[in-house]
């Protein structure tokens, strides 16, 4: 089995070069041809990539999380290769829907040198293929206040871009086309879910499943800012969505409106709206337990 390891060096808080190395040397004890590449940066870590895939490959291993895998999507969907992944990021949303190991180095290879497969589904977002969800509303504002702050580094940094835009949010103007019927609502963010959660496992569409060739998109109507407060920590378990405020559809189809507000997707910058999204189902193939 020809296998190239691909690691994110800054996933993990900088763990996942050495995760990478332990990896590599369990797949080639499991009979796998390894080469490992480690990307200064995104572009230089595609560009190698290309290169591998062009002299021929069977498997792209991501050692890393939901950011490293979104970086690969776009040259592995729809091709014989088969994804694996080694969980090493921050959030590991994908790891989470797959079933993976996520603090098992030993385990997650496992699952690859067993070499059990089948194919899930993605969702085609503009140019980008996303696995987990596509955000918009207050939580992608998070995103792009705390993307723009210098320090602190880590989690916190998002909690305390979480604090500072809950001051001053106020709900958004949405316009929503979800296979042909269009909806026009007010809401506190709208998500778009392949899988069922991001963030670091807020299952914010919550019932989404990998392979049911549908999107779910759960909707959060306007509610004051301590109702919020008192309904965000549910998300973890999912039972925000009995909440009267959340709303949840599902559609193969859906185009996302909302002036001046931005999308992220696998947790990265996807662009602003307008933006289209639809299932590509078993668009991609992957190892699971």
């Amino acid at each position: 089995m020809r296998t190239t390891l691909l690691i994110n060096p800054a996933s993990g808080r900088r763990k996942a070069v050495g995760i990478g190395a332990v990896a590599a040397e369990l797949l080639i004890e499991a009979g796998h041809q390894v080469q490992t590449i480690i990307g200064s940066d995104a572009q230089d870590a595609e560009t190698q990539l290309m290169a591998a895939i062009e002299h021929g490959l069977d498997n792209v291993v991501v050692v890393g999380g939901d950011g490293g895998t979104h970086g690969v999507l776009g040259q592995i969907a729809h091709t014989d290769i088969t994804f694996g992944l080694i969980p090493a990021g921050t959030g590991n949303d994908v790891a989470r829907a797959l079933g993976l190991p996520l603090r098992d180095i030993q385990a997650a290879v496992g699952v690859i040198a067993r070499g059990k497969t089948k194919h899930i589904d993605l969702a085609r977002a503009g140019d980008s293929y996303v696995s987990t969800v596509v955000a918009s509303g207050f939580d992608s504002k998070v995103s792009e206040r705390a993307n723009a702050m210098k320090w602190p580094r880590g989690n916190i940094r998002y909690n305390i871009a979480m604090v500072a835009e809950l001051r001053v949010f106020t709900p958004l103007a949405f316009a929503i086309e979800l296979d042909g019927k269009t909806l026009d609502t007010d809401a506190m963010l709208v998500a778009v879910g392949n899988g069922p959660s991001f963030g670091g496992g807020m299952r914010i569409c919550e019932g989404a499943q990998l392979g049911d060739g549908l999107l779910d998109i759960t909707i959060i109507k306007p509610i004051s800012k301590l109702e919020l407060i008192k309904v965000f920590p549910k998300v973890y378990k999912g039972t925000h969505v009995s909440h009267p405020a959340v709303v949840q559809h599902r559609g193969r189809r859906v185009t996302l409106s909302s002036p001046g507000i931005i999308a992220y997707g696998d947790g990265e910058r996807l662009g602003p709206l307008p933006l289209n999204i639809e299932a590509d189902p078993l668009a991609l193939r992957v190892f699971v337990p």
